[in-house]
């Protein structure tokens, strides 16, 4: 029996980093427009390699790759390069395929949902109801929250502390088999990983469930509830 499902937000239910290449191509189109003297490639690079090293969640890469390039930070080509970011981030953060379906479905049964992120508070929520999953999820629970990242137990702790829901009876959703899977299985929550979502080139993720696309879902739980498929 499931009655409850966790799932991860960045490439479970958005292409994160689909997202986070254009969102630097773009802030880097927008230093060079402002005066950074730079060849692209190699500058999209180099951010990267900070990201790589310091966590794709860094809320200052563009002052650190300033800093690295120029020996200090050139507002107008920060500006430039932030406003760049964000726009390229507005236009093309968006749900996988069938996501809102699959949530949708899920709510009809009666399946408590909620996320869990490495994502600092605000961007995690940023995320949630930009994409409008506020109406799908009313916990979500990040490092910041519980003081520890997965594959920590306190996050998935924390979830099944908010859903009222058992290890037994859950499912955690997500597409690092390090992190979501390994962290959720410790506890004994079920598992299922989003093969779709995965950029870490996993041969194995240990999950129980693998899922070529999020929709698989419904069909899972309601084999495991004993429900008869939708007609």
């Amino acid at each position: 029996m499931i009655n409850s499902v966790i799932f991860d937000i960045d490439n479970t239910l958005t292409d994160f980093m689909r997202m986070k290449r254009a969102a630097v191509d773009s802030a880097v189109d927008s230093m060079i427009g402002a005066g950074l003297q730079a060849e692209k490639s190699a500058m999209v690079e180099k951010v990267f390699e900070i990201y790589w090293k310091d966590g794709v969640e860094d809320q200052r890469i563009l002052d650190k790759v300033l800093l690295k390039e120029l020996g200090r930070i050139d507002y107008k080509i920060l500006a430039a390069g932030i406003l760049g970011y964000r726009r390229a981030k507005a236009g093309t953060m968006t749900l996988y395929p069938r996501v809102e379906m699959t949530l949708i479905e899920l709510t009809r049964m009666g399946i408590g949902m909620g996320a869990v992120s490495d994502a600092p508070r605000l961007e995690a929520w940023l995320r949630v109801v930009g994409l409008g999953l506020h109406h799908f999820f009313k916990h979500v629970v990040t490092a910041e929250d519980v003081g520890a990242r997965k594959p920590a137990p306190e996050p998935f702790r924390k979830a099944l502390e908010l859903l009222g829901s058992k290890p037994g009876e859950t499912l955690m959703v997500g597409d690092w088999a390090d992190r979501d899977i390994a962290g959720a299985k410790r506890l004994g929550i079920r598992t299922g990983w989003a093969k779709y979502g995965d950029t870490h080139e996993t041969e194995d993720s240990g999950a129980e469930f693998v899922l070529e696309d999020i929709h698989q879902l419904v069909a899972i739980i309601r084999k495991e509830n004993g429900v008869p498929a939708a007609a």
